[in-house]
């Protein structure tokens, strides 16, 4: 019986030896995927072509060890660039699917001119687009985003304007299209937009071209 039990066990080690060569040598061949393809969704063809390449730079490899916190920050310092999401597509692709930053205002800084992107960055740009407002002045960016976002949920269209003024104090006027100059308050905001805008929906007031709404609830008009 003992003789048979050793013969048994020695069978079975033989066959385990056996199946654990044949695993190693199938492990040995697998061909673990190099990323040979990547798709970058929501940029316009010359600017996808510089991404790319900044990618390429990378030498990501094989899509299983991909540095992801590497690849994050070269598309995060991308000024174009708002949102973003990466797939991985096995055995060899990637997906970028990016949002694209919106235009919101030119500005000049140190004689150099940017456009402003609603990502809070700088893009420099020597041709101005006309459809954007221009800011005077040297605002922070975020102190502009939040003047945006306040303008955003009032009355007014964003794109009825056309200059923005900044003060060192922090104060802010607006010039509109209709070359109408609403002069804004330190605080309250918000509220300020809503009463000039009903002044404004006055037939009466088409001659007046100056909103002053520096004093809280009130509006001083100049023609």
């Amino acid at each position: 019986m003992q003789a048979r039990k050793g013969k048994k066990i020695l069978i079975y080690f033989l066959l385990l030896l056996i199946v654990c060569s044949i695993n190693n040598i199938a492990l040995n061949r697998i061909n673990f995927s190099h990323i040979s393809n990547i798709e970058i969704l929501g940029l316009e063809d010359e600017n996808k072509n510089f991404l790319y390449k900044d990618i390429d730079k990378l030498k990501l490899g094989n899509i299983f060890f991909v540095n992801k916190n590497e690849l994050q920050n070269l598309i995060a310092s991308n000024t174009l660039i708002e949102k973003y999401d990466i797939f991985k597509v096995y055995p060899s692709t990637l997906y970028i699917n990016i949002k694209r930053t919106e235009f919101l205002a030119k500005i000049n800084q140190n004689g150099t001119n940017y456009i402003i992107g609603s990502n809070g960055k700088l893009l420099k740009n020597d041709l101005f687009s006309n459809d954007l407002p221009f800011i005077f002045g040297t605002p922070k960016i975020d102190e502009f985003l939040r003047l945006k976002k306040m303008i955003d949920i009032s009355k007014f269209e964003f794109k009825e304007i056309k200059n923005f003024y900044y003060f060192t104090s922090g104060r802010w006027d607006i010039e509109l299209d209709n070359n109408i100059l609403i002069k804004l308050p330190d605080h309250n905001i918000n509220q300020s937009l809503e009463l000039v805008f009903e002044f404004l929906s006055n037939e009466n007031m088409t001659r007046i071209k100056v909103f002053d709404a520096r004093i809280k609830d009130q509006i001083i008009l100049d023609d």
